[in-house]
């Protein structure tokens, strides 16, 4: 059924929310229609033809379907990207999506009860295990060293995410040194909040244990970089190459400092430098507001959940009794 004016009016704030959406969830919903279109070819309708049953009906022998990576049942989230890949479909066809209909959420709700489990969070580094880690690097004395010591000091202290920290170019990185001390300013070109690429700066200060003003500095003099991108992949004999590392390779490198300085690898992964600045500063006692500053978050209640996690036994409520 086509959207009426009205319909569409009201529905306009979907179109700005798909605008907003990253490359790799724009490559992840294209793909889950493609299931979504062979499916509906095999039962010979076309996609934008289904019936919230059919729709209903495809969840349902969907995710009885192994994985083809672990054999096992796919997982809610993977069915969660299906929902919102069919209608966001409909939506740009301006069509009512049948994964509101009321059948459809019902299915969707059985199969999260029989399918459904808590989502892996990765736990947070502290700023004591980053200075660790650091300390770890600065061992070694090469120049992988200070690369990593410098990626760890800044995805930590920025909160950065890792794509946006192998994003970085020399360029966007404005160090100041004056008689206030050493601090910097980093220019994040586009990220998940910024689809747009307006930029965001993320101040960033020096500090006393972590330091990555300096880790920063320390690796951009011996690597000679005065432009190009921040982060770099080095040959076995430690010379610079001028790819960029990968994405995959922050988590990676987590893991493996995460290992040297006693951890379990298996809990940590980059998301943890990030989640590790909110949890450390919220257990400093720095303001809501001044953590979103650097975060770059835009709702609250995400900060929020990292800020309850890290206080849980703050004024615990059976302190005086228990």
């Amino acid at each position: 059924m086509r959207i009426q004016a009205r319909d569409f009016t009201e529905n306009a704030h979907r179109d700005i929310a798909m605008q907003s959406l990253s490359e790799n969830t724009r490559k992840a919903y294209a793909k889950a229609w493609g299931i979504f279109a062979e499916w509906c070819g095999n039962q010979g309708i076309k996609p934008l033809d289904a019936s919230p049953a059919f729709v209903a009906d495809f969840f349902v022998e969907t995710a009885k379907q192994p994985s083809p990576v672990t054999g096992k049942p796919l997982s809610i989230g993977t069915l969660q990207i299906l929902t919102c890949a069919i209608a966001k479909r409909f939506w740009e066809n301006e069509m009512h999506s049948p994964t509101s209909h009321p059948e459809v959420v019902t299915v969707m709700r059985g199969l999260s009860r029989l399918y459904g489990k808590p989502p892996r969070q990765v736990k947070a580094l502290r700023e004591k295990h980053i200075a660790k880690m650091i300390a770890v690097c600065n061992i070694s004395g090469t120049l992988i060293g200070l690369r990593d010591a410098a990626l760890l000091a800044l995805g930590f202290s920025a909160a950065m995410r890792r794509s946006e920290l192998c994003a970085l170019r020399v360029s966007d990185l404005d160090i100041i040194d004056d008689k206030s001390g050493s601090r910097m300013l980093v220019t994040v070109r586009k990220s998940k909040t910024d689809q747009s690429g307006k930029g965001q700066v993320i101040p960033v200060i020096n500090g006393k244990s972590i330091r990555p003003v300096a880790c920063i500095q320390s690796w951009l003099q011996a690597a000679g970089l005065q432009d190009g991108f921040l982060f770099r992949s080095l040959r076995r004999g430690g010379n610079l190459r001028g790819e960029r590392l990968h994405h995959s390779d922050v988590p990676r490198l987590v893991k493996k400092y995460a290992a040297l300085i006693g951890l379990d690898p298996k809990l940590y992964s980059g998301h943890s430098l990030r989640a590790g600045f909110v949890t450390s500063a919220a257990i400093h006692g720095a303001r809501l507001d001044k953590i979103m500053e650097v975060t770059r978050h835009t709702n609250p209640q995400t900060v929020m959940k990292y800020i309850r996690d890290a206080n849980v036994f703050t004024n615990h409520a059976g302190q005086d009794f228990l």
